[in-house]
């Protein structure tokens, strides 16, 4: 496993502290807060550990205050029902005693029955195109000094954009993207954990879908912007070290908020998760 990936995969492997209590540490990104699917990564991490034998199928959370990345988060989980399928936990967790996320996820065991999805967009190869750390080199020359650390960080995620945005040359666009992401190396064979790195890389640039109909971006200044929750389904097995296709649109914007809608197909086709979220989207 690349030491980047490791680093990752260890972000995720909280300590047990007590009954149904977890504690994890935070990553600095280079954004203000704590990023948040670290946050839903870690959830859904605190979360499995108190199952046996069902994954998760569903994730719903809410963001209620914004973490901060130089201080670890304490995960609480609560059994709310084990029945003979399905299993559901509550999870809060906190930093300082304050709540900065509730989510509820439910679990299930292995079971099959009616097969539909939608079909997979076309897309060009991931291979034909650059890696979201390329497009970031290119770009730092252009980016103000404090942002070019942070853009230029090194990445487990390997996102490959298609049609990128300038972010410092925004232009209107219709709200939908799609990219292609995998981790940088291989994984172990643990179901839970392509669950919780998928969680995890879901929340990269989803907020932005709404935005692009309006020609914002995160650089600017006048823009004020956070994930208010966030939905994740789990529809079939797949592995985030193989390459996974993330096709995400955003069909309304209103009252200052974005919502935004993804689909993760892997590369066979196969529709292996949904995504869901809004988020504040207002102009100062």
């Amino acid at each position: 496993m690349l030491e980047i990936t490791k680093k990752l995969v260890d972000l995720l492997d909280l300590s047990h502290i007590g009954d149904d209590y977890f504690q994890g540490d935070s990553e600095d990104l280079g954004f203000p807060n704590v990023f948040g699917g670290q946050v839903l990564g870690q959830a859904l991490m605190a979360s499995s550990r108190t199952v046996e034998d069902r994954l998760c199928h569903s994730l719903h959370a809410y963001f209620l205050r914004p973490g901060d990345h130089r201080m670890p988060i304490e995960y609480e989980v609560q059994r709310v029902r084990d029945g003979g399928s399905f299993s559901v936990r509550r999870v809060i967790a906190r930093q300082n005693g304050k709540e900065i996320l509730t989510g509820s996820v439910s679990f299930q065991v292995v079971e099959t029955g009616f097969e539909h999805q939608f079909e997979m967009p076309d897309a060009p190869a991931p291979e034909t195109l650059k890696s979201e750390q390329e497009w970031a080199e290119l770009l730092a020359p252009h980016a103000p000094e404090h942002m070019r650390k942070s853009l230029t960080r090194a990445r487990p995620i390997d996102i490959r954009l298609i049609d990128p945005v300038n972010p410092f040359k925004p232009e209107k666009r219709p709200p939908c993207k799609r990219s292609w992401l995998r981790t940088l190396g291989p994984l172990p064979d643990d179901p839970v954990l392509h669950q919780c790195l998928l969680t995890y890389a879901s929340d990269f640039h989803f907020l932005a879908t709404s935005l692009g109909p309006h020609g914002v971006t995160f650089a600017d200044r006048d823009l004020q912007v956070a994930s208010l929750d966030h939905t994740m389904w789990f529809h079939r097995d797949f592995r985030i070290d193989d390459w996974l296709l993330y096709d995400q649109d955003s069909p309304s914007a209103s009252a200052a908020r974005g919502f935004n809608r993804g689909q993760i197909f892997n590369r066979a086709g196969a529709l292996v998760a949904s995504t869901a979220q809004e988020a504040l989207i207002r102009q100062r």
